[in-house]
């Protein structure tokens, strides 16, 4: 049920991102997200802590990025050992970096692996995660496959999707029509929902809960706005000759760093999206 967005690009790791090569700013991007959304964060995990048969000792994040997701778990989960799974070389390095700086070496580790050639036996976790990487896989059938081997009997799979790219701006904003931010994500389809409830009962695992976490943050902080800046850049850089030069326009004001009305001057930002969270387990 994988499908191909605009909005995507072809790593496996978690989070989201609008194509672009520059992995250090993707890795920024959802280092921010992380950081803005910490409190989802750990309500999302605090849910999984609820719905396991004992704390989870042993996690796998397929797809770990720069770790956001495997820190989020191993702050939620003190006795647990996490291993983040990513084909990253980067973004691995990403990650051993800051789980040295955060005293996590001993329980975060990274192990190198392209998903879409096989999961290496990490057998009876208790937590396998996959927080918006199931998408970028060329066979997720066999990537949950993979997870259902890897957990032991009565282990819990957690699976994310967003609904949608996560949206900042007023309505009114710009120099064109209201609703500037909606025609750029309409141009790119950045829509990347999945709903992958039928993959699950596929693959074998008993479907506990769905549950959709909406998020709506006002006045976010200055965070909030440099993450919007990533984002928005990122979606900038695909955008000639996708909407009018007009809303060009008024996107290259805000990302106008020295500019008078960038996004870092304003007080008018928020985040706001939407993401579902499937918790399976393997009978």
């Amino acid at each position: 049920m994988a499908t191909s967005h605009h909005a995507h690009t072809g790593h496996n790791h978690s989070g989201h991102q609008v194509p672009g090569p520059d992995d250090h700013a993707m890795a920024e991007m959802l280092e921010l997200d992380a950081e803005v959304l910490q409190d989802y964060l750990a309500e999302l995990t605090g849910w999984l802590g609820e719905l396991s048969d004992g704390e989870p000792r042993r996690i796998i994040d397929l797809g770990a990025g720069p770790g956001t997701g495997a820190f989020a778990l191993a702050r939620q989960f003190p006795q647990a050992e996490v291993t983040a799974v990513d084909v990253s070389p980067l973004l691995l390095h990403r990650l051993s970096t800051r789980a040295a700086a955060l005293g996590l070496s001993a329980r975060v580790t990274g192990l190198e692996a392209d998903l879409d050639a096989g999961l290496p036996p990490l057998g009876d976790a208790d937590l396998v995660w996959a927080a918006s990487s199931l998408h970028h896989m060329s066979d997720p059938d066999r990537v949950l496959a993979d997870a259902f081997a890897a957990l032991r009997p009565g282990g819990l799979l957690a699976v994310t999707e967003m609904h949608f790219f996560p949206r900042f701006l007023p309505a009114d904003i710009g120099v064109g029509p209201p609703g500037l931010e909606e025609r750029v994500h309409t141009a790119l389809d950045t829509s990347p929902f999945v709903d992958w409830t039928e993959n699950l009962v596929r693959a074998g695992f008993t479907i506990e809960a769905a549950r959709p976490f909406e998020v709506q943050l006002a006045n976010p902080g200055t965070a909030a706005a440099r993450y919007a800046e990533i984002c928005l850049r990122r979606l900038r850089s695909h955008l000639d000759g996708q909407v009018s030069a007009e809303d060009l326009a008024s996107l290259d004001t805000l990302l106008d760093v020295d500019g008078p009305r960038t996004l870092a001057r304003r007080s008018d930002l928020d985040v706001r999206t939407t993401r579902t969270t499937w918790a399976a387990r393997r009978p």
